[in-house]
């Protein structure tokens, strides 16, 4: 299954499950198996019973709403009234509870639960010290959101490895092919 969290916040990471919203719009959460996964993979959850058709509708939709959230912050803009109810309304449900084991933290969770704890992750986020902190990719093609925690802030993109150095390389590629057309005139 295997999701990318490069954002620095869970629910940044949920809220870029979509890749390339701009051109290829490729979504990450395309059956109720791959939110299981999201869920695990992300951290928010140790295990999660099986999410539903209706469990992922419900998934998507909050997806959609933080990502408008967190571009209309990001832009200075208000925020939608609807995607700020929505987060609310789904915050206010019970959230999945750590327990401690004698293994350690163990976090068991309904969808709903899981769902909650990322609303309650995006409500903090959006009214936290790190809300300054979020940037968008500069790949033009990306629009990965990301907490640039770099010292000096001069963090560029979501991540070295999916965007960076493909802008870099393509970069250098144009200066090199400019070099040897200045040199063939």
């Amino acid at each position: 299954m295997n999701h990318v969290f490069l954002c620095g916040n869970p629910a940044l990471d949920f809220a870029c499950t979509v890749r390339a919203r701009r051109t290829a719009h490729v979504e990450t959460l395309d059956a109720p198996d791959r939110l299981d996964a999201w869920y695990v993979e992300s951290g928010v959850v140790d295990v999660v019973s099986p999410c539903t058709e209706a469990d992922l509708v419900r998934a998507v939709a909050l997806r959609e709403a933080l990502y408008g959230l967190v571009t209309s912050r990001l832009a200075g803009d208000g925020y939608d009234d609807q995607a700020l109810a929505l987060v609310n309304e789904t915050a206010r449900k019970p959230p999945a509870t750590p327990q401690l084991t004698a293994g350690g933290r163990w976090v068991e969770a309904t969808p709903a639960q899981a769902l909650s704890t990322v609303a309650r992750h995006a409500i903090e986020l959006l009214s936290g010290p790190e809300m300054p902190l979020m940037k968008e990719c500069a790949n033009p093609e990306c629009t990965k959101i990301f907490i640039d925690r770099s010292r000096g802030g001069r963090r560029e993109w979501c991540g070295m490895e999916s965007c960076g150095n493909k802008i870099k390389a393509a970069a250098y590629r144009a200066r090199k092919k400019e070099v040897r057309a200045a040199g063939a005139r």
